[in-house]
């Protein structure tokens, strides 16, 4: 390992020789070392097993190092680090690569290299894809869907590979984003607060199971991200929590140490630090061949305790900015998206020009505004009609992505469809106008799990989806017009070609405030297609449009009433809106609650 890089936070590679590691010596025989750092500390044993075995200082004494040749991969081990006259406290490994299953919380011996991939090509062609379609479908592994016949239910990540691809790919989703897979000991933290950050959870299997998850997904042409938590990590002493009996990865004050979730947060300047973290994020993409890291609260990187008052923390900028460039340049065709709610200018421009190197933003105005937007009564969406086109008067600012993502369908807040005013066939309908609105609107997407079966029960990490919901007619035809969308969307180039691109969107009608109708076409280099959506509860009569260089061929695309079934498609439209063509204008009357395109 490179030292002085290791200090100074420039490497990416700390993985490969901290931590736990098989290799053949000058005589062929295979030993395994055991690496830690830990400079504050009066002394480390390695518990491997039930044995002791004292470990030896090296380098410059900050780390400490044991060699054994009697070690196989599956055996369990913790550092008992000695430190300021204490008795010892157990840790686990910052660098496993895999621990047991919670509320144990050893690191276990892993073999990297078992498994190989198949997926060459993909990893090939794959791109940043800002002229891609991206569809994602934000997943919590445990909660998908479960076994009738175990105690949690969980499926390994491989016995779920197949069960998932064929499902995307039937729902329209080209990548599938899952929730944090670090090791993480309380499911109901989801993964965002983690104990081990090389380590796979346990709780669906092995990183080789992992790694064939993955490749099964690839060789389905289907894109793999994770959400990757750089900020903060879990309190447990057994974990990184004080390491050396000293604050070695958080801040020694808990006015900037603990977070607003009661967890430690990363000093992002101590170079250790950085060459940890980074290292980290590089292992997923490298060594898991994941497409992309959706980074966890970036708002907390760029200002101090993700508060504007108390002003932009510059060293947790600058690493963000440095390991994002370098990250994109080890692993081509990366994704790397921020999840940030502030408005701090140029996260997705390039370091070179100053931003922090991602690829999208996930755009939470658009997000709350539609979501406020669809909650309230129709008579009073008058008054808010701009809260749906203030989105395009900043949206070129940044790349953005549209999400509607599980914080969005727990504690309290609802599920999308149930937050949708009015009863129950008036939220269906609206739910259903909502969704055409978002996959027409420019940039990417992701939708959580459940939302495609209009599920009102909010999301519980304990339960399964509510599967058995499509066994009504309602939620059933719900899905099947999101697969037409989806599928739409991913064929339908006019939706994405240029989704940061002026000329690929253009408002036909945002000044109808006394109707809460909305019209705008999104353009390709060869297609046009135009949206025209009525959310209010009333029927449009004689609405206008103008058709400018478009001609008396525009035809209905797909209207938010259609059911899915292609003997009905006809009947949908009819349902819909009423129009005709006149010198190259279309005249509709456009039913409550209705959304339909045209091309």
């Amino acid at each position: 390992m490179d030292m002085y890089g290791f200090y100074t936070g420039q490497i990416f590679d700390a993985h490969k020789w901290m931590g736990a590691h098989f290799f053949t010596d000058e005589n062929g025989n295979e030993k395994v070392s055991f690496r830690t750092f830990a400079p504050a500390a009066d002394g480390i044993n390695l518990i491997l097993n039930d044995r002791i075995i004292p470990m030896n200082r090296i380098y410059d004494s900050n780390f400490y190092e044991v060699i054994l040749d009697d070690v196989k991969e599956g055996d369990k081990y913790e550092y008992c680090i000695y430190s300021r006259g204490n008795n010892g406290i157990n840790h686990c490994d910052p660098y496993g690569f895999g621990m047991e299953l919670r509320p144990a919380h050893r690191s276990v011996v892993r073999r990297l290299g078992n498994y190989t991939f198949t997926d060459e090509k993909w990893m090939k062609k794959r791109t940043d894809t800002a002229d891609k379609p991206v569809n994602i479908y934000e997943l919590h592994l445990g909660s998908w869907i479960k076994k009738s016949d175990e105690e949690t239910g969980w499926y390994r990540y491989d016995e779920i590979a197949d069960k998932l691809v064929t499902y995307l790919k039937e729902s329209g989703y080209n990548y599938v984003e899952f929730l944090p897979l670090s090791e993480h000991p309380m499911d109901m933290s989801w993964g965002y607060q983690n104990t081990g950050f090389f380590a796979p959870t346990s709780r669906y299997g092995s990183m080789d199971d992992l790694k064939k998850l993955i490749d099964t997904l690839h060789n389905n042409n289907i894109g793999a991200i994770l959400d990757y938590v750089p900020v903060h990590f879990a309190v447990d002493e057994y974990a990184l929590a004080n390491y050396d009996g000293t604050a070695l990865y958080e801040y020694p004050n808990n006015d900037v140490g603990v977070s607003e979730w009661g967890s430690y947060n990363f000093m992002h300047s101590r170079g250790e630090v950085r060459s940890f973290l980074q290292s980290n994020a590089n292992y997923w993409l490298e060594e898991y061949h994941f497409d992309g890291l959706r980074m966890d609260a970036i708002s907390r990187i760029i200002y101090w305790q993700g508060d504007e008052r108390r002003g932009v923390n510059n060293n947790a900028v600058e690493f963000i900015r440095f390991m994002n460039r370098e990250l994109k340049s080890r692993n081509p065709g990366c994704i790397l998206i921020a999840e940030d709610s502030t408005n701090y200018n140029g996260v997705t421009k390039s370091p070179d020009n100053g931003g922090l190197g991602f690829d999208y933003k996930w755009d939470m105005g658009w997000m709350n505004d539609t979501l406020n937007y669809f909650s309230n009564p129709p008579e009073n969406r008058y008054g808010m009609y701009h809260k749906l086109t203030f989105s395009m008067h900043y949206y070129y600012n940044e790349k953005y992505l549209l999400p509607l993502s599980h914080d969005e369908v727990v504690h309290g807040k609802k599920t999308i469809i149930d937050k949708m005013y009015g009863e129950y066939e008036d939220k269906f309908l609206q739910v259903r106008a909502l969704f055409m609105y978002m996959m027409f609107h420019p940039g990417k997407k992701l939708n959580f799990m459940g939302n495609e079966i209009a599920q009102f029960r909010e999301w519980d990490e304990k339960r399964e989806q509510d599967w058995s919901l499509r066994e009504y007619e309602t939620h059933d035809s719900f899905y099947k017009y999101m697969c037409v969308l989806n599928n739409l969307y991913l064929e339908n180039d006019a939706f994405w070609q240029k989704d940061y691109d002026n000329p690929g969107f253009e408002w036909l009608d945002c000044h109808s405030e006394d109707k809460c109708v909305y019209t705008f076409k999104r353009s390709s280099n060869n297609k046009t297609v135009i949206g025209i959506f009525n959310f209010s509860n009333n029927v449009i009569t004689d609405y206008y449009i103008n058709l400018d260089s478009l001609n008396s061929g525009v035809k209905p695309l797909l209207s938010s009433r259609y059911n899915g079934s292609p003997d009905t498609f006809d009947e949908s439209i009819k349902e819909s809106v009423e129009y005709r063509i006149e010198n190259n204008s279309m005249i509709c009357n456009i039913q409550p609650y209705t959304a339909v395109l045209f091309n």
